[in-house]
């Protein structure tokens, strides 16, 4: 899943992507509102967690913009400002959830699990498909009752296609899910991910359609 992370603070921004990202997930990181609004609406990011204090501008106002502009992914603001004002206005304005600092990255976690199934379209915290049962807070997958030994990257592929069950992902679309901004991304690195991953799985259950990309069997 792939995360845009708007916090003008250094200390706090660059511990928040390490700790996003050691739980599996893309994070692009910017500090200013202007930077932010421009990549929210040119790129697609799958959750924007979004400070209200930002360098050239204000959280609340790129949120108002995103909502005018169209963007529907969701946002969950995380600031330190606590007063029932801010959030009824951030709320009204667009945002999906609202949690305030300090806090702690289990119940961050969380809320980000909760937000994802919730535009998703999942009512319960696991995710199945035929004899396949995910579950993103546990990082765990099991086919047929037998847990599997996924890689972060292979279990990330995995949820990935398992959001959209039949529906053909690409390469570049896949590549958005495993890597942020300035990581390397090598040109066969998502086919030695799903190579690995589809010896893991059984036969037939994740799909190549040729010249277009993957997807898991209905």
């Amino acid at each position: 899943m792939r995360i845009l992370l708007v916090e003008d603070d250094e200390m706090i921004g660059s511990g928040l992507r390490a700790e996003l990202r050691h739980r599996g997930y893309a994070v692009d990181w910017l500090q200013d509102a202007p930077g932010a609004l421009t990549a929210a609406i040119t790129e697609h990011f799958d959750l924007i967690v979004l400070d209200l204090g930002l360098l050239r501008g204000d959280g609340l106002e790129v949120l108002r913009q995103l909502r005018t502009q169209g963007v529907a992914s969701p946002v969950l603001i995380l600031t330190a400002r606590d007063a029932i004002a801010s959030k009824v206005a951030c709320l009204d304005a667009g945002a999906d959830d609202y949690l305030t600092k300090p806090f702690d990255p289990d119940e961050l976690a969380a809320r980000i699990r909760a937000l994802v199934r919730r535009k998703s379209g999942q009512s319960g915290p696991l995710i199945e498909h035929r004899d396949l049962l995910l579950d993103p807070a546990a990082h765990k997958a099991t086919q047929a009752g037998v847990e599997l030994a996924l890689s972060p990257r292979e279990f990330a592929i995995l949820q990935a296609l398992l959001e959209r069950p039949g529906q053909v992902l690409s390469r570049s679309q896949l590549e958005e899910r495993l890597y942020g901004w300035g990581e390397e991304v090598e040109s066969n690195t998502v086919d030695v991910h799903l190579s690995g991953l589809r010896r893991k799985l059984s036969a037939g259950f994740i799909q190549n359609v040729r010249g277009v990309g993957w997807r898991v069997a209905t």
